[in-house]
This record gives C-alpha cells, sequence and structure tokens, in this order.
C-alpha cells in the first residue's frame, strides 16, 4: 500500500484546489455547480462524460443509496446526488483525496447527501446489505485480490441490487509503459482480463448483465481533461503529477492492446 499511498499523494490539495478554481474565473464563496468542476474531479478514463454514460446504464433512482468505492475527489458522487438527489457514501483510500472531496462538497451545497469514509475497498466499512448501488470507476486494477473486493462489494448490497464499474482489464501483451494514472511501476498495477473479470464476478455471487469493452470508442473519441488544461482552466493536473506522461503512455498501452477499457453492470441476486 505504500506505494499507491505516494502515487496518490497530494500535498496541499485543498489550497491547490482553491487557487485553481479562482485561477479558472470562479468563486468558491457561491456555491459552484458539479459541471463546473467536471474536469477537475472525475480522474478515470472518459472523465465526466464516461460517469454520465455509466449513469445511465447503471439506472440508479432518485430513492436509492449508493456507495462510491475509489472515490477520489468525489466528482461522480457529486453528479449522482445533484441530478438524481440520492445519497451517496464515498470510500476512498487517500487522506488527500478525502479531503479534497469534503471541499468540494462543502463548495457544490451538496455535503448534506454525500458522506466520504477514509478505508479499504477489501475491509468496507458498512453493513451487510446497505446499499442499492455500488459504483467503480478505474480501482480495481490497484487491487490484486479480486476475489476479496467483490465478496466485499456482494455483502454490502442489497438484494437486487447492482454493481455498475468501469474498469482497465488487461489485454493481449503485458503492460510496459509506466508511470500510468493508476500506478507509477508495475508492483500497484493488478490487471486481469475481462473473460477473468466476468468468471471472477459470477463466482463471487453476481448475475451478469452488461460487460463492453469500450476502448475503440474511446480511442476514437474527443480526448477528456486526459491532458493538461490550457492555462487558467481546471483539470487533473491541479492535483496529478506528471499528468501528461502518464496520460500519454495509458493511450499508448490502449492504441498497443495492453489495456482494455471495460464497463459494466451486474446485479446480485
Amino acid at each position: 500500500m505504500a506505494g499507491l499511498e505516494t502515487h496518490y499523494a497530494a500535498r496541499d490539495i485543498e489550497a491547490r484546489i482553491l487557487a485553481a478554481i479562482r485561477a479558472a474565473g470562479l468563486n468558491p464563496d457561491r456555491r459552484l455547480s458539479p459541471e463546473e468542476l467536471g474536469a477537475l474531479d472525475h480522474f478515470h478514463t472518459g472523465g465526466l462524460r464516461a460517469s454520465r454514460e455509466l449513469l445511465e446504464l447503471a439506472q440508479i433512482r432518485a430513492e436509492d443509496r449508493v456507495l462510491d468505492i475509489g472515490a477520489g475527489l468525489a466528482g461522480p458522487a457529486r453528479l449522482l446526488a445533484s441530478a438524481l438527489g440520492c445519497r451517496v457514501d464515498c470510500l476512498e483510500m487517500s487522506s488527500d483525496f478525502c479531503a479534497g472531496a469534503v471541499l468540494l462538497n462543502r463548495l457544490t451545497g451538496l455535503d448534506d447527501r454525500i458522506e466520504v469514509h477514509e478505508g479499504s475497498a477489501l475491509d468496507l466499512p458498512f453493513p451487510d446489505d446497505s446499499f442499492d448501488v455500488v459504483w467503480m470507476q478505474n480501482v480495481g486494477m490497484n487491487i490484486a485480490d479480486k476475489r476479496k473486493l467483490y465478496a466485499e462489494i456482494h455483502r454490502v448490497l442489497k438484494p437486487g441490487g447492482r454493481f455498475a464499474f468501469q474498469e482497465m482489464a488487461a489485454g493481449k501483451a503485458a503492460t510496459s509503459y509506466f508511470p500510468l494514472p493508476w500506478a507509477t511501476d508495475p508492483a500497484d498495477n493488478f490487471l486481469v482480463s475481462a473473460d477473468e473479470m466476468r468468471s471472477i464476478l459470477g463466482e463471487s455471487g453476481f448475475i451478469a448483465g452488461l460487460l463492453e469493452d469500450t476502448s475503440d470508442a474511446h480511442l476514437s473519441g474527443a480526448a477528456t481533461n486526459a491532458t493538461p488544461a490550457a492555462q487558467g482552466a481546471l483539470g487533473l493536473a491541479v492535483y496529478v503529477d506528471n499528468l501528461a506522461q502518464k496520460a500519454g503512455n495509458a493511450r499508448r498501452s490502449l492504441e498497443e492492446g495492453q489495456v482494455r477499457l471495460v464497463r459494466g453492470v451486474f446485479r446480485v441476486k
């Protein structure tokens, strides 16, 4: 975990976020909208667009209670809370990201609908049958024990609950370009193929719904918040070091088939 903690560290993240918001011409003393922050707080492949697409696929309702695992700065949680009015719990291992998420929840006036928890996806601090939906974007690549991960997700989902996810999967060749947005070096890169992902989910008690490879669609689409934003614009570089190199390596890995981008919605019985 030490490598991951370093990889996802962002010292003085609150001050950096506030400075970037002001530099972008926004006033943090007035209520900001999740859309205004979208380029900053959706730290996963495809950014805000990918979150919106997953929201539609997951068919989340206003009355659903949602858990976002590996929530980062909680951009997707704010999207769900503002668009649907549902309550979201965020679990994030990085204390820096937790602090940034709490700040942005307050600045958007959504802190009454979103609660941020620091912790591990392999030991979820929630009772059984707590959630209608578990949401996860670009997180499993850092977790070696997929069976434990999926068992914990299954445990906290209510009967009939949904697991909506986006993930990088293993391609036909080994991942060779580092650093990546999710791993500084190979020691923190734990990819499995889409077929293996489907198999482990099935063994963990999930019923397959959607599982699709969106790599080609992503590569042919317009770039979204993957490279450093223009001067004075919000972007991931506010808190992600070496973003251009990491994003370039990720795209090259996708283009050469070393990794694949997949998303899915599975259910529990």
